[in-house]
């Protein structure tokens, strides 16, 4: 099925396979694609170009042109496989502002992303916005954020149209999204996702680096609070406010995050912090600390989440494994949701999350 909005096609296929959309660091340089088990994935999303000078900014042309060629040649042994490139993220989005200020900037920025697609072959464009109307890192922001936020993707969706008819291929535009309801009012999903192909929410980080820890991947509310983060709430809210829910994308952490507590009880809660520690990928914690004596693993059956705690250290971890990346596959099989997504590949290089995604979606 095509759906058509306002004179510009959108991919809309429901009732397919649940997509499973890797986001692959390249900014760290040459990308190790002998690695990626592409026949687990449906799409690769770049991460990531930055927005510099209003336009689409490679920094590093010879290896992102390298690392460009290296994942077009995974479609040998995926022909269905999709590889977009990524801007943004969130230490380079603080010149979408900017970029996208008013109608000549947009049409040159959606130029320059559409010609980065267009020279290398590639099948979309994905962006990490982090965040429209807020500071983010250290963003440029503007009240008009909110409505250049939706006309950004119209014109990159118009030049991508025009690009399909020289090449008669189909191309995508997404997005990655902030699930706290701040984001919400700062964008107009309800427009925006007309354009967009699917709506990748960032269902994780809920907790990062303020006075309190706990679960940062959860599925669901670990307690009765009604603004606690979870994934179900961000897919609440964002049916809400009118985005399919066919084109929503649950994201899976394939890392972990990582706090010292003041106290020495994982259970007593609000967990206040004494520091911020280090969590590392899930091969890490699985083959280091889920073996070491010291962690004792808990879960929590109502946000459907694991959690490590090391009583010597106060340390305590929050963190996907293969229990709650199950459930969270058929949350969105049960809910008829796009698929999943997960940050980033390599913080798991043996494939653990990957390898029960893949079961679970089979």
């Amino acid at each position: 099925m095509l759906a058509f909005v306002t004179g510009l096609s959108v991919n809309f296929k429901p009732h397919q396979p649940p997509v499973v959309i890797a986001y692959v660091g390249g900014f760290r340089g040459l990308v190790d694609t002998d690695a990626i088990d592409a026949t687990k994935l449906t799409h690769i999303n770049y991460a990531f170009v930055d927005v510099k000078n209003n336009r689409a900014w490679l920094h590093n042309l010879a290896t992102d042109s390298t690392n460009f060629r290296k994942l077009n040649a995974l479609k040998r042994r995926n022909p269905a496989l999709k590889i977009l490139i990524s801007l943004g993220g969130w230490a380079w989005s603080e010149n979408f502002s900017d970029a996208v200020l008013s109608d000549t900037s947009r049409q040159a920025f959606a130029a320059s992303t559409v010609d980065i697609v267009r020279q290398y072959g590639l099948d979309g464009v994905d962006i990490d916005w982090e965040y429209p109307g807020l500071k983010g890192e250290d963003n440029v922001f503007r009240p008009e954020d909110k409505q250049n936020y939706t006309l950004m993707f119209k014109a990159i969706r118009e030049q991508l149209d025009q690009l399909k008819k020289q090449t008669g291929k189909a191309y995508l535009v997404t997005t990655a999204v902030g699930t706290f309801q701040d984001y919400i009012n700062h964008t107009e999903m309800g427009q925006a996702q007309k354009y967009l192909d699917y709506v990748n929410l960032m269902t994780y980080d809920f907790f990062t680096e303020g006075a309190r820890a706990g679960h940062h991947t959860n599925l669901y509310p670990a307690s009765s609070g009604k603004d606690e983060q979870s994934a179900h709430q961000a897919v609440k809210r964002f049916k809400a406010v009118g985005v399919p829910k066919e084109k929503l994308v649950i994201g899976i952490a394939f890392y972990g995050r990582a706090w010292q507590l003041q106290n020495d009880d994982p259970n007593v809660t609000p967990r206040q912090v004494a520091k911020v520690d280090r969590g590392g990928g899930y091969t890490f914690i699985k083959d280091s600390l889920l073996v070491n004596p010291a962690y004792r693993r808990y879960w929590d059956k109502r946000a459907k989440a694991p959690y490590l705690f090391n009583a010597g250290q106060k340390k305590f971890v929050s963190y996907d494994d293969e229990e709650s990346v199950r459930l969270k596959c058929q949350y969105v099989k049960k809910k008829g949701l796009a698929g999943v997504m997960f940050w980033e590949y390599f913080s798991d290089p043996k494939g653990y999350l990957l390898d029960e995604i893949d079961r679970t979606f089979q």
